[in-house]
């Protein structure tokens, strides 16, 4: 497996996205592993109770997509995720296709930290997830 991009091999306004479609399995599979079975995610009777009116996605399963850039391709493999600050700002809903962008913003070399905006979007461009993380990409 490819070691990624060490801190020297980054810059400011490097960036990378991947777009996934939500599914029913993905939000049924994400309680299972999480433990999240709060009905907004799995009962649609519930669900059209609520302001949604249906059944949405959990809010982390947008941030997973982060974690799936930063950790295969920006700055890739031997990245160490360390943090994440986050606004969900519009619901996710099953078959949404979610783009979820990383863009580097701040670089500290001589702490291998590097600074990431992190975005998710819809497919009609509807920001739903906007913040910033850290990471730790690999030593050279």
């Amino acid at each position: 497996m490819a070691q990624g991009r060490s801190i020297n091999q980054l810059k400011v306004g490097d960036s990378a996205q991947i777009s996934r479609t939500i599914t029913e399995a993905d939000i049924r599979d994400f309680a299972k592993v999480t433990g999240d079975f709060n009905p907004i995610h799995l009962d649609q009777v519930y669900a059209e109770k609520t302001i949604f009116k249906e059944r949405i996605a959990h809010g982390v399963l947008s941030i997973g997509l982060i974690s799936s850039i930063l950790g295969n391709i920006l700055p890739g493999h031997g990245t160490i995720y360390l943090s994440q600050e986050v606004r969900f700002l519009a619901p996710v809903r099953i078959g949404d296709t979610i783009t979820a962008k990383v863009e580097v913003i701040e670089i500290i070399p001589e702490k291998n930290r590097v600074k990431f905006r992190t975005t998710c979007t819809n497919q009609t461009g509807k920001e739903v997830v906007d913040g910033t993380a850290w990471a730790m990409p690999p030593k050279p």
